[in-house]
């Protein structure tokens, strides 16, 4: 089952500071690859999704990019600004509550292993 659009788009800022804190630098293209791999295909962000996000990230302060020349090939690879990395702690902290919110509403019991 794949997620609704609706719910990845609420979480998405989310996703991607998470991910550039836990990485140096990314590129576009391997943030999708990335999301799809951990989620094992659950959550497939499009670029139509991933760029205007980035770019909202980066108006806002919160990642920076650096342009690397591959051959012919231009690519744009994003990291966290100092603001960024205090943002993507701050956002895991919220996301982690509201889930816990969310499964109280829900009457949803946490699986334990």
């Amino acid at each position: 089952m794949n997620y609704s659009s609706e719910l990845i788009k609420g979480t998405l800022k989310t996703i991607i500071l998470k991910l550039l804190a836990g990485n140096k630098k990314m590129y576009g293209y391997e943030i999708t690859q990335k999301v799809k791999e951990i989620t094992k295909d659950k959550i497939q962000i499009t670029e139509g999704a991933l760029y205007p996000t980035l770019h909202a990230l980066e108006a806002d302060g919160l990642v920076t990019t650096e342009t690397e020349y591959i051959g012919k090939r231009v690519r744009k690879y994003y990291s966290l600004s100092p603001a960024g990395k205090a943002t993507a702690k701050e956002k895991v902290k919220e996301m982690a509550s509201f889930m816990q919110t969310m499964a109280l509403l829900l009457d949803i019991q946490p699986k334990t292993a």
